[in-house]
């Protein structure tokens, strides 16, 4: 029984380890604290070098995410995985993709960033796992329901190489032509290990995350619709090993307060987060997930991740994102996000239910 188990389970929790690791080494190459790997935000980081967006401390062209794409795409090819197909809702995805950005960035971090925030001892991540695991059962009532995008179709092969395309040539930009991109001198996007050391633990994350499957909210919807936890152990093993490894570097700090790049407001952290939860479900998987099908060839996920980073360029333009808390002259500030922030949580919440309720079927589906 237990070989059967490790045979079911070993891929995805050796995945979990490496990701884990992945992310101690960036931290301490230069990426910043409790972070090491965020689809989000360094996908907000790209929006920014790409003059999409003009907060100034998170601009640069982070080589992890094109590392993922094209770890994918490499391993897919290899196992001979890789089709091409697109067809399946490709604007309610891009719009869907685009909320996932808004409601991570309210909270500081996608699913993958929320548990290696949780494996630092950060406690105001708490209120973002509750809320992901809220914004999980809302979907999977939909799915319950019947949800679904559609089908995708068979595709060119340029169509399913467009994405690996897009990230291979921002490779090409970060290296020859820097001159063209926006690069943070402060803050969070300042913060970055060498290149090289980044793209390759993005090209060994997504080659491993393609195998495995690696996913947070496919773990979750299968744990509560199939009592299948198999994805899920590779999450479980990210936190371990985060974890472990912040306690031999003496790094972890269990504390709700000064924690980096967090924000104490949990109901927003907890809305935040339910937001990025229910869209990942009906996408069909969390950002870095998206991330993996697009280098597979899926021109719909592809859709997904561009919406992801018009989400990230629209949030920091309108001041949508939160704001970390900080200490000034001695005294603690807690950040969050505004008014503005605020209402686009809430809308966000209003398109998620029409896409959710136009998407069931109906009686012509009878």
């Amino acid at each position: 029984m237990k070989d059967s188990w490790l045979r079911r389970n070993g891929l995805i929790l050796i995945s979990g380890v490496v990701v884990g690791v992945a992310a101690l080494v960036l931290t301490w190459a230069g990426n910043p604290k409790n972070m090491g790997f965020c689809i989000a935000c360094f996908e907000r980081d790209i929006a920014g070098a790409l003059g999409f967006h003009s907060a100034a401390k998170v601009q640069y062209l982070r080589p992890e995410i094109v590392g993922i794409v094209l770890g994918s795409t490499i391993a897919a090819l290899g196992f001979r995985e890789f089709k091409g197909r697109a067809g399946s809702s490709p604007a309610c995805r891009f719009v869907v993709g685009l909320w996932v950005m808004i409601g991570a960035l309210v909270f500081l971090g996608c699913p993958l960033r929320m548990v290696i925030r949780l494996g630092g001892g950060d406690l105001t991540a708490v209120a973002g796992l509750l809320g992901f695991l809220a914004g999980i059962l809302v979907g999977i009532v939909f799915l319950k329901r019947g949800f679904s995008l559609g089908r995708a179709y068979p595709v060119k092969l340029g169509e399913g190489m467009m994405i690996p395309g897009v990230m291979a040539l921002l490779l090409a930009l970060l290296l020859a032509a820097p001159g063209l991109l926006k690069f943070s001198e402060e803050g969070p996007g300042s913060m970055h290990a060498f290149w090289g050391i980044s793209l390759v633990a993005g090209l060994v994350v997504g080659a491993l995350a393609q195998r495995s499957r690696l996913c947070m909210a496919g773990g979750l919807r299968d744990g509560f619709l199939l009592r299948d936890f198999t994805l899920l152990t590779g999450f479980l093993a990210i936190w371990v090993t985060m974890t472990i490894g912040n306690l031999i570097l003496g790094s972890y700090n269990l504390s709700a307060q000064s924690q980096p790049i967090a924000h104490s407001q949990y109901l927003w952290s907890f809305l935040g987060m339910a937001l990025a939860g229910w869209g990942s479900i009906l996408l069909g998987g969390c950002p870095l997930r998206q991330l993996i099908l697009a280098g597979e060839g899926n021109g719909d996920s592809a859709i997904a991740v561009f919406g992801m980073i018009v989400g990230a360029a629209i949030a920091h333009n309108f001041g949508l994102a939160g704001n970390a808390d900080s200490v000034v002259d001695g005294t603690y500030q807690v950040g969050g996000i505004g008014n503005a922030g605020k209402i686009a949580v809430v809308l966000g919440f209003a398109v998620l239910l029409a896409v959710s309720l136009s998407h069931l079927p109906g009686k012509e589906d009878a």
